[in-house]
Parts: structure tokens; C-alpha cells; sequence
């Protein structure tokens, strides 16, 4: 997410390396790249001539303290900024109010409304603990309300289905009436999309908004279409009394224009960004969080609060345990990380918001093989319990007879063994807890001898 940018932006700030102070004469040529870069990642143009005389007008002329470098002082300059454009802080949704509460959903076809409103439905499900009904009015799109109802059915919650005999308001009317019989907390209404704007598509939606009084209106966008989604979100803004911004599909927008220009042009806030085709791939809007992620310095908090909720606490619990007392870290120890992982959204997704990134060549999140991990794991469930647990045991025959079953090469297999081996020296310096040790050793690896990984530069691993 964001890598042409972040590119780009850490290339432009490292020139600056050396300088006594932030002038005119040394931040000139820093500034035209920096304005480069942003009209590259499709940055509305007003958004960055702002964006620009903002940077300029705090940048030139402060003094560097000790503390920071002219290039440290200068991202904390751009980071401000970055933040301001885009909304400061994250904007909740408002659910004050006696239920149901009417979420309206609007969009173009395609923008990815109808998944938004899956994941939506099971974010305030799991996270605000919130009973959620949502309901199609297309009756224009073939299998438009099929396709929810079966989103609905994945997510775990109810469903409304009206019939195409129907008008939009008849539909969400009697959505409406019955998630009040049933005392549902949050009624999410999807909308149907077209292929441009239209009068009439305008007109229909409007009925609906005063049919419903809902008290949320979402604009659901597609971010890979970059200041073309502000611009929507902005004709959309005029026609309906918008209260926020999905951002959908943010995870294939390498670009950021959308992210960058929706809450400048629209003077909506940005509440939610899709990183993903999955159910929980939706995520609020912290413009702090994306700023940091920007300008290649990670997303801690996301990555705690992403462990949080999808690393089995009672799992790492006990291996720390094991380790504590000395006990040997296993294949099947190892396994258990691989799949850990992959709950968090895979190696990549992991490092994309890991701090230090500069330790790494740009983009590098972007070219980890997550099928070299699929691969290991395969090859480990090949094993029986006791080759997992003592793999100085595995002899010729019995490698064949794993790489036979994983469906792999003996230089898989091979490359895990030597894998494996690394992480056991790394986690002998864990017992007694001595986290320093581990670092250290960490630092120490020259690539983590696995193919699709980006190599550690020697000594350098990434700065917690």
C-alpha cells in the first residue's frame, strides 16, 4: 500500500542528510520532488499546491536540534502535514442514537460497496458487539441481493431480502420495520451502483435518504482510481448529505492519491479503509497511522492491535513458556508461527507496517513469495510428530517421503531445516527473557534463508 509514494518520498528526504538547518537553498530541489512525487501517486492538484505552501511555510528556517537530523526534522514537518490533510484524527461512526440505527451505503458499480458491507456488518458485530441487519435495494443488478445475503450468511449476520417486484423505498421501509420488531441494533442499507452519475440515480438515492433519515451516509470509493475518487466522492457530497468515506480496495492502490486527496476535496472525514478481499479486511482511518506508513516508518499500533486480535494468546503463552525454561523450539513450534502469521495477514502485511522499514530496499513488503510459507508449512505437516519435534532424525529416505507427500523439492525441505536452525539459535537467546540477546542475534542474520524474504542488511535489522 502506498510503495510508489513511499518510494519516492524516502529517496527525496535522505538528500537532505548532512545539513546543519532546513533553508530555502537546500529544501528547494527537496520540495519539487516531494511535489513530483505526489502529483505521480495522483494527488488532486489543489490538494498538493496546499499541501506544498504548508510543508514550505513550517519547513524553511527551523533550526535542527540535536536530537534530529535536517531530514528527521523535515518527516516530522511532512508527517504533520500528511496528517492534516488527510482528517487528523480517526472519525467513529455515530451509533447515538435509539435503534435501529441507519447506516446508508452509497457508491459507484464496482467501487466494492456491497463487500463494504459485509465487513462492515462484522466489524461493528465483533468490535462494538452490535446485533446488524443489512438489506439490498438493487433490484437493478442480476444476483445483487443474492450476493449480500450470502456475505451476510459468512459474517454471521441477519439478513433482510426483499424482491425485484419491489421499489428501493418499499424494500427499505420494511427492512427498517422489521429490524425494529426484531430490536436489531444497526441496520446497514446497500444501494445500487452505476456505471457513472446519473440524474436518476441521484434522485432515487435522495428519496431513499429521506425516506430513512439515516444517521450515516457512506460513500463507498475505489481507491485504485486515485483523485477520480475524490472527485466522485465530491459530486456525490453535493447531491446527499455525505458523513464519511470508505476507501475501498486501499490494498492495491500503490499510489495513495485517493487517501491523500478524498478528505481535502470533500471535507468529509475518511472513517474506513478495505487492505483486503477478506471479511475483516476493513480497518478505521487513523491518518496518523497511514501518515507513519507513508513516509516508510511502519504502523506499530495497528500491528499490536492486529496481534491482539488474531494471535492465539494461549498458544504464545506457552511457547514463550517453553522457551523460558530452556526447551528446544520445534517444527512444530515452527509451524505454529507460520500459522500465526498468515492470521495477520501474511509476512508482507507484517513488514509493510513494521517500523525501520529504511533497513529494507523500497517496496520490499511488496516482493516476499508468501508461497515459500505456504510451502514450509506443507512440508512440516508431511512429518510425523516425532520427526516435527527431533528433526535430526530425518535421513535420506525419510526426506523423500516427506517432499514425496508436501509435493516439494529435498532443497525445500533443506532450506526449512537450515530456517529452522536460525530461529532456534534466536530463541536459545530468549531464555531468561533477555530480549537484547535477541536482537542482536536477529541483526546478525544475513537474510533469513528463506526465499521471498527480504534480506536483513548485516547488523541492521529494523529498530524497534
Amino acid at each position: 500500500m502506498f510503495d510508489n509514494l513511499t518510494e519516492r518520498l524516502s529517496g527525496t528526504i535522505r538528500s537532505l542528510t548532512g545539513k546543519a538547518a532546513l533553508t530555502q537553498n537546500n529544501i528547494q530541489e527537496t520540495m519539487r520532488e516531494v511535489r513530483r512525487a505526489l502529483l505521480e501517486a495522483d494527488v488532486a492538484l489543489p490538494v498538493v499546491k496546499e499541501f506544498i505552501e504548508r510543508v514550505n511555510a513550517r519547513a524553511i528556517g527551523q533550526e535542527v536540534s540535536k536530537s534530529l537530523s535536517p531530514g528527521q526534522a523535515f518527516i516530522k514537518v511532512v508527517q504533520a502535514e500528511l496528517e492534516t490533510i488527510m482528517g487528523s484524527t480517526n472519525a467513529e461512526l455515530n451509533l447515538k442514537t435509539a435503534p435501529p440505527v441507519i447506516i446508508l451505503m452509497a457508491g459507484l458499480q464496482g467501487a466494492g460497496k456491497t463487500t463494504t458491507v459485509a465487513k462492515l456488518s462484522k466489524l461493528l458485530k465483533e468490535e462494538s458487539k452490535k446485533s446488524v441487519m443489512v438489506t439490498s435495494v438493487d433490484i437493478y443488478r442480476p444476483a445483487a441481493m443474492q450476493q449480500l445475503e450470502t456475505l451476510a450468511e459468512s459474517v454471521g449476520v441477519e439478513f433482510y431480502g426483499g424482491n425485484s417486484n419491489q421499489s428501493p423505498e418499499e424494500i427499505a421501509v420494511a427492512a427498517k420495520a422489521l429490524a425494529r420488531r426484531k430490536l436489531i441494533d444497526v441496520l446497514i442499507v446497500d444501494t445500487a451502483g452505476r456505471l457513472a452519475i446519473d440524474q436518476e440515480m441521484m434522485d432515487e438515492i435522495k428519496q431513499l435518504h429521506e425516506q430513512l433519515n439515516p444517521i450515516e451516509t457512506l460513500f463507498v470509493v475505489d481507491a485504485m482510481t486515485g483523485q477520480d475518487a475524490a472527485n466522485t466522492a465530491k459530486a456525490f457530497d453535493d447531491a446527499l448529505p455525505l458523513t464519511g468515506v470508505v476507501l475501498a480496495k486501499a490494498d492495491g492502490d500503490a499510489r495513495g492519491g485517493a487517501a491523500l486527496s478524498v478528505r481535502y476535496i470533500t471535507n468529509k472525514p475518511i472513517k474506513f479503509i478495505g487492505v483486503g478481499e477478506k471479511a475483516e479486511a476493513l480497518e478505521p482511518f487513523y491518518p496518523d497511522r497511514i501518515a507513519s506508513r507513508i513516509l516508510g516508518m511502519g504502523d506499530m499500533l495497528s500491528l499490536i492491535e492486529e496481534a491482539e486480535k488474531k494471535v492465539d494468546r494461549q498458544k504464545a503463552d506457552r511457547l514463550a513458556r517453553k522457551i523460558k525454561k530452556g526447551r528446544g523450539f520445534d517444527l512444530e513450534d515452527f509451524k505454529e508461527q507460520l500459522s500465526q502469521m498468515q492470521n495477520m495477514g501474511g509476512v508482507s502485511s507484517i513488514i509493510d507496517r513494521m517500523p525501520g522499514m529504511g533497513a529494507f530496499a523500497p517496496g520490499a513488503a511488496s516482493t516476499v513469495n508468501e508461497s515459500q510459507f505456504q510451502r514450509m508449512e506443507a512440508i512440516i505437516n508431511s512429518m510425523t510428530m516425532r520427526e516435527r519435534v527431533n528433526p535430526e532424525i530425518l535421513n535420506g529416505s525419510r526426506k523423500r517421503r516427506i517432499t514425496v507427500g508436501s509435493g516439494t523439492q529435498i532443497q525445500d525441505l533443506n532450506r526449512l531445516l537450515k530456517q529452522h536452525k536460525q530461529m532456534q539459535k534466536v530463541m536459545k537467546k530468549m531464555k531468561g527473557g533477555n530480549m537484547a540477546n535477541v536482537m542482536r542475534g536477529l541483526g546478525g542474520m544475513q537474510a533469513p534463508g528463506v526465499d521471498g524474504l527480504p534480506p536483513f542488511p548485516k547488523g541492521k535489522f529494523p529498530r524497534f
